[in-house]
């Protein structure tokens, strides 16, 4: 009997566990999160940002944007920043200007 309630014993335990780090997951991968683009998806869409904007630096890039698959933040020389959208297959959706701090005056 005693074999029996350390089984059911580390069961609950394993569940609430799970449970828990379900909810912290969960939490955690809200709108508010940038997961950035990495390994070849972040060459391309680096490559097809630039080609867009002819030019400039690569500041940001998220993976899962709310506007498309893939957003890259240009950086161009004069300082101006440009989204440029991108779908799965790097084809370019859409450009919008950005001014820096915008996203903070909320």
């Amino acid at each position: 009997m005693t074999r029996k309630r350390i089984w059911v014993a580390a069961a609950t335990v394993g569940v609430l566990t799970l449970g828990t780090g379900a909810g912290v997951a969960y939490a955690t991968s809200g709108d508010n999160d940038n997961n950035p683009i990495s390994g070849d998806a972040l060459s391309q869409a680096s490559a097809a940002a630039l080609a867009e904007t002819g030019g400039g630096r690569v500041t940001e890039t998220e993976e899962g944007d709310e506007d498309s698959y893939y957003e890259v933040e240009v950086t161009k020389d004069d300082g101006s920043q440009v989204d440029v959208q991108l779908d799965q297959a790097f084809h370019v959706v859409g450009t919008k200007a950005d001014a820096e701090g915008a996203d903070d005056a909320d």
